[in-house]
């Protein structure tokens, strides 16, 4: 099924994935599905990423494609390309599927693949999902969970941090 070539299996088309999808619901497994640029992978994204995976039996994660990244975030982005933040994503154990999508929001992925969970971190909450992502989940009947943010660690800081403009912030307790 994997159709990303060099990549681990884990990397996925939205083909593949409809198609992985319907597996999962033959065995009553519950997706929860994120999504997000992941330019620089930093220990918020992994403590939200970790966060959700804990919210249903596989955690699939939707990523901005590069000119989605650089529609969104300015021409300067992204860091890493998108076959980069795809294999360093799906290396982490508790990532089950990753896909890239084109669009600057995921509403037509969302009503393809029909998650029973989606998640989004704690800078979010249902006034800020975009509009049509959030239509999407309604129809599907997904659950919507928001999981706390690390504070403090971000792409943007760690830009300035490269560039010496941030002091790094402390790591919470477990």
């Amino acid at each position: 099924m994997n159709t990303r070539g060099k990549f681990p299996p884990k990397c996925f088309t939205i083909s593949d994935a409809c198609k992985a999808r319907q597996e999962k619901v033959n065995h009553n497994k519950k997706i929860v599905l994120t999504n997000g640029c992941f330019d620089l992978l930093h220990a918020g994204h992994i403590y939200s990423l970790e966060k959700a995976s804990k919210l249903g039996d596989e955690l699939w994660v939707a990523l901005n494609s590069d000119s989605s990244v650089r529609s969104l975030k300015g021409k300067t982005r992204p860091i890493y390309s998108e076959n980069e933040r795809a294999y360093m994503l799906s290396c982490l154990k508790f990532v089950s599927l990753v896909f890239i999508f084109e669009d600057t929001h995921l509403a037509n992925e969302i009503l393809e693949l029909k998650p029973e969970i989606y998640v989004k971190s704690g800078d979010y909450s249902l006034e800020k999902l975009n509009e049509e992502e959030r239509i999407s989940l309604e129809k599907v009947g997904a659950e919507i969970h928001f999981v706390p943010l690390l504070d403090g660690f971000s792409t943007t800081n760690i830009i300035n941090t490269i560039q010496g403009t941030r002091i790094s912030p402390n790591l919470p307790d477990k």
